[in-house]
């Protein structure tokens, strides 16, 4: 038998950004103008920011280290929850290994048509977990404190680049992404974003101390204000921190405009300040006596996130093929319908799987 720990501010909070997601994916399916900017190698200087379409993709950047430190909070409060049981090293090696070999073989399809191969948030997220079936062995400190050194030391890695294989490729998948190889495409590497799930295991570590939850919300808005400050410090000084996309001018859109592949600390700073923030307020409001009906559709998204990831893609590249929409035009408002559409249409199928899934706690369901 097993304690249940389960925290709805986590679904909320992972339920939002699954709706940003959406968001994002739907502008890269239908429209072709949708911003993808955040390459501070392939920026040109002095281009255009357009407000509607970087508007709408740079709410969207909130989407991955949210959802990679989320995976680090619930697999802390699962690890938790099943303490003593065998085997979890075993389990935690096996689902991560699945997870990252569905951005390849599945998520492919949906992205790519397999003209590319694409190694992105999944991957990093199943990797991450293999490397967190023995990191979580480490104490809070150690992994706050590996967390801190890898955010604060990524940038380095650019200062090293191997243009010959299999170095190239190493780099690429471990510190810096990029193409490898003719088909081969590493958007999210490992090292980085492993980071956050270090970062993701100690937040679970700290929901799970007898703190009041208002005490809770309070430290995660004091934390959320911090990281927002170092942004505001790093992207004023506009050098180290910036991953080789700096400031045109001091435009507002320019400040916001962050280098997301890899993950810069101006873009870790801005998203998990914003991040933290969000989560202290959907703390504050997790009163255990109160349903918050209101927020029924971001639990619902957030209980079954890989679920629905795993469909939505394939949703909008099927709407694609079907309505054989013209890109060209009115490409934004194609966006947020086309978004709309595929979360109401996967409503009642994650409903479907939530309810399976807590009807059958140790099955399959366990790995996705």
């Amino acid at each position: 038998m097993t304690t249940r720990i389960r925290i709805r501010a986590i679904d909320w909070l992972r339920g939002l950004v699954i709706l940003l997601m959406t968001i994002d994916h739907s502008g890269a399916t239908l429209d072709a103008a949708h911003m993808h900017g955040d390459d501070g190698r392939s920026w040109v200087v002095g281009a255009a920011l357009p407000a509607g379409e970087f508007l709408t993709r740079w709410i969207t950047h909130l989407c991955a280290p949210t959802f990679v430190m989320l995976a680090g909070t619930s697999l802390a409060l699962s690890a938790e929850k099943r303490r003593g049981q065998p085997g979890q090293t075993r389990f935690m090696v096996t689902r991560g290994l699945l997870i990252a070999a569905l951005d390849p073989l599945w998520m492919s399809l949906a992205f790519a048509h397999y003209r590319w191969i694409v190694f992105q948030v999944i991957y990093a997220i199943g990797m991450s977990m293999v490397c967190m079936a023995w990191l979580r062995r480490l104490s809070t400190r150690a992994l706050l404190g590996g967390a801190i050194v890898i955010q604060a030391t990524g940038e380095l890695a650019a200062r090293w680049t191997p243009q010959s294989e299999p170095l190239h490729g190493i780099l690429c998948f471990l510190l810096v992404g990029g193409r490898i190889g003719g088909r081969f495409v590493c958007a999210y590497p490992l090292i980085p974003w492993l980071s956050f799930m270090m970062l993701g295991w100690v937040l679970g570590r700290y929901l799970l101390e007898p703190a009041a939850r208002e005490e809770k919300a309070r430290t995660l808005a004091l934390l959320g204000v911090g990281l927002l400050g170092l942004f505001a410090v790093l992207r004023g000084i506009d050098g180290y921190g910036n991953w080789w996309l700096h400031r045109d001018s001091s435009a507002p859109l320019q400040w916001l405009h962050v280098a997301k592949y890899p993950p810069s600390l101006t873009f870790t700073g801005l998203e998990l300040g914003i991040s933290l923030l969000l989560l202290a307020l959907f703390l504050a409001l997790d009163d255990p006596a109160r349903p918050r009906r209101a927020f029924g559709v971001l639990s619902l998204l957030g209980g079954t996130a890989l679920f629905y990831y795993l469909l939505h893609a394939h949703i909008l590249a099927a709407a694609e093929a079907i309505f054989d929409w013209n890109t060209h035009e009115d490409g934004l408002a194609k966006t947020w319908i086309g978004a709309a559409l595929t979360v109401l249409v996967l409503l009642w199928p994650c409903a479907a799987y939530r309810r399976y899934k807590l009807a059958h706690p140790d099955g399959w369901t366990r790995y996705l």
